[in-house]
């Protein structure tokens, strides 16, 4: 990458006149060179509140955590850097991209966050709001049911809670006391309720990271009860953040992705309940509750393995992350419709227990429903 031009976008100047974008964001608005692999095209951009001093949280996953003894601006956020852009620019750009159908506003742990959030939400509307949605995703941690309101009365179109671990004890280990944090688990679920009163069904998303050491059992049924309360999840595969505090685990195992992958589009699009499905002793899901000509339709349209996210104007999913928790040798959550031949790769990791590798010769289906 260009790092002279890196280094130009990546300088200390904080919202709400500057907002960090992903570099994905960054190269689809043209401020960076470079291009998606299989043309890929992101149909959100995606921004990020940005401070001095930073966030003010603590989660071990996290490269933009308060621990990291790195300039603020330089930490990278879901495995890469953010360029620091002015939101006049980002809005100006936005505007003459034809295939952009949303924009996101991520805030992070700040006193000034809820504050700016507003007025940024406030100021892309007036110039995009006939032409884009614009999504939230807000930091639970001081978020009062008044601000869920406003953000509503705003404009705003999706709010999103990250709760990102699927218990309450993995969350109080990554994200609680023990890392001097100040999330509380109780909290995050608190809020999304509240934005589920008042946003509706279909306008809220949750955010779970798949592989932070619960096992798929925990997680299908974490999702589950997203969906009861009316929110939707948005997934993601574990991929350690150079600079985190767990920069030196291992990624989730493809196979444990893939297998809760399949069972979030069953829940979030109601085909089948949590309760309908079957666990091992691992709490391996083996039965997903559904037929097998049910499972068979539903895998070889790749719609399951495709990235969760919030809708766009002409598409399913606008924020389709090109290669957010992944790289694209490996891609867990696809931005694309899956081909062929990534289907064929996705049904071995589908149906490989032992997890010794991301890519099994052969299948393993002796304790697997659908084969």
């Amino acid at each position: 990458m260009h790092r002279s031009l890196l280094e130009s976008l990546t300088v200390q100047k904080e919202s709400p006149e500057y907002l960090q974008i992903s570099m994905a964001a960054a190269m689809t608005l043209g401020l960076v060179p470079g291009q998606f692999y299989r043309n890929t095209k992101l149909s959100c951009i995606n921004t990020l509140l940005t401070y001095p001093s930073g966030c003010h949280a603590t989660c071990a996953y996290c490269g933009l955590q308060k621990a990291r003894e790195v300039e603020y601006s330089k930490k990278n956020f879901i495995r890469v850097e953010w360029p620091t852009v002015a939101l006049d620019e980002i809005i100006d750009r936005a505007e003459k991209v034809g295939h952009v159908e949303r924009l996101c506003i991520a805030q992070i742990t700040h006193p000034r966050a809820i504050r700016d959030t507003k007025e940024v939400l406030e100021r892309v509307l007036r110039r995009l709001g006939d032409k884009i949605f614009v999504s939230l995703l807000i930091n639970a941690t001081g978020t009062t049911y008044q601000d869920i309101l406003d953000y509503k009365k705003l404009g705003a179109d999706t709010v999103t809670v990250a709760i990102d671990c699927a218990t309450p004890e993995v969350f109080e280990r990554l994200r609680g006391k023990p890392m001097n944090s100040p999330h509380k688990w109780e909290t995050f679920w608190k809020v999304l309720e509240w934005a589920c009163e008042v946003m509706g069904d279909g306008y809220v998303g949750c955010h779970l990271v798949v592989g932070l050491g619960e096992t798929e059992q925990e997680m299908i049924e974490t999702i589950q009860k997203v969906r009861d309360l009316g929110a939707r999840t948005h997934l993601f595969s574990f991929w350690p953040e150079e600079g985190s505090m767990m920069e030196k685990e291992k990624p989730c195992p493809a196979p444990q992705y893939r297998r809760v992958q399949f069972a979030r589009y069953l829940i979030d699009n109601r085909i089948a309940r949590y309760e309908d499905m079957k666990f091992n002793e691992k709490g391996q899901v083996i039965d997903f509750g559904i037929d097998k000509d049910t499972f068979e339709e539903l895998f070889w349209s790749g719609r399951p393995f495709m990235t969760s996210g919030c809708r766009g104007k002409t598409t399913e999913v606008a924020c389709n992350r090109p290669f957010g928790d992944s790289s694209p040798t490996d891609i867990r959550s696809y931005p694309f419709k899956p081909e062929k031949r990534d289907l064929e790769r996705i049904r071995k990791q589908l149906f490989d227990y032992e997890m010794t590798t991301n890519y099994p010769d052969i299948l393993n289906p002796s304790v697997f429903r659908y084969q």
